[in-house]
């Protein structure tokens, strides 16, 4: 099962329908009554702007992941649930889907990259699910997933092509919405947010129609900045060097993130390996928060001036999963 180079989606794996807003709402009706909001503190960038940070790293499994796992889960009837489920994860929607099958009672394999960090390879682990390795640079995550449920019968739960979990990520948008409302006097006016394969920006884009939507990716793996700029679906180039930010590490957006994406007209940026660790610092000292890589590149983009903040721009910190040992050699830089 090699893999030279990332390969372009054709399509998604998911349930034929369309995300939609009305499913968004759905969704956080769900997730409030499971969780409560995480918080929205206000951050003074160095350039003097406030920019209004959402705290996703404080969910249970330390990432927004857990509110996609969540409505597509709850959303199975009881024959499906009791085939199981499989998704492919660096760690965050791995452990969101292991949190939601756990409560829920559904066996789950976990498709898993050998060089995750080891947080998240043990804290997947330690939620009951089955974790299956593979090679990030030689093996096919999407083949080995794709041979799982052929071979039992489970269900895929694709970390950003499925229309459940980008309507479930979304509601991290609404509850930004209401909290912007009592906090800053008014909506958000943009929002910037991490981006792998484009699930959360997509579920954003239908929460909040109103508000700039901006994604922001780690350089070598902008696919999604690419396909927009270019109106079409493209991977990452051949053979792209190793980054921090292994959430984001996604070979390709699907058809039903990127018409969501397109749609808005919404255009991506990209940021750099150290421009994320000052964003991990500014994080921890100003606001006492633990920020893996990935989590950080929203924050990255407007720290390094690469995004403007208007005084009701907010951003997505998520999630918290790093190992100590790593979070501390950043700190040290």
């Amino acid at each position: 099962m090699t893999n030279p180079s990332p390969q372009v989606h054709p399509a998604s794996p998911s349930p034929e329908r369309a995300p939609t807003a009305a499913g968004v709402e759905r969704a956080q009706a769900k997730i409030a009554a499971l969780l409560p909001e995480t918080p929205l503190l206000p951050l003074d960038l160095p350039s003097g702007a406030t920019v209004w940070c959402k705290a996703e790293s404080l969910q249970p499994v330390g990432a927004f992941k857990i509110r996609g796992a969540w409505h597509r889960l709850s959303d199975m009837v009881e024959a499906e649930r009791t085939r199981g489920v499989v998704a492919v994860s660096s760690g965050n929607h791995a452990q969101g889907v292991a949190w939601a099958a756990r409560r829920l009672g559904i066996s789950a394999t976990i498709v898993m990259p050998r060089d995750a960090p080891a947080v998240k390879l043990q804290s997947t682990a330690a939620l009951g699910a089955q974790i299956v390795l593979y090679d990030r640079m030689r093996e096919s995550r999407d083949a080995i997933a794709a041979e799982l449920c052929a071979r039992t019968g489970a269900i895929l739960v694709h970390a950003y092509g499925d229309p459940w979990v980008i309507e479930g990520q979304g509601s991290a948008g609404m509850e930004l919405l209401a909290q912007m409302e009592r906090q800053s006097g008014g909506p958000p006016t943009r929002v910037v947010c991490p981006c792998g394969g484009g699930g959360l920006t997509a579920g954003l884009a239908l929460a909040l129609p109103d508000a700039q939507i901006v994604p922001v990716e780690p350089e070598h793996w902008d696919d999604v900045t690419r396909s927009l700029a270019l109106g079409r679906i493209v991977g990452v180039e051949p053979a792209p060097p190793s980054t921090a930010c292994d959430a984001l590490q996604t070979p390709a957006t699907f058809p039903i993130n990127f018409a969501v994406m397109q749609a808005r007209g919404l255009q991506g940026i990209t940021v750099t390996e150290a421009e994320v660790r000052a964003a991990q610092r500014l994080a921890f000292a100003r606001l006492r928060l633990v920020v893996e890589p990935g989590g950080a590149a929203g924050l990255a983009a407007l720290l390094a001036g690469k995004v403007s903040a208007d005084g009701r721009t907010a951003v997505i910190l998520s999630g918290g999963n790093v190992d100590p040992a790593s979070f501390a050699a950043v700190l040290a830089d």
